[in-house]
């Protein structure tokens, strides 16, 4: 079970995600799928922008 601190952790993150990639969008179901799961992230990320893999994995890893 989440802690309130891991929520507001999650609700962080997701917004340094959509500030990044403020060009694709993102369904809450999207974001939830991936929640905690940093390879499903990244292929997210991916299929909506086609931006290289290592290169999202980089980016979200500066910011957690």
């Amino acid at each position: 079970m989440a802690t309130p601190r891991m929520n507001e952790s999650w609700k962080q993150v997701q917004k340094q995600i959509k500030e990044i990639w403020d060009y694709a969008e993102f369904t809450p179901q999207e974001m939830k799928k991936a929640r905690g799961k940093m390879r499903v992230m990244v292929k997210l990320i991916h299929e909506k922008t086609n931006e290289p893999e290592h290169e999202i994995f980089d980016k979200i890893s500066a910011i957690i």
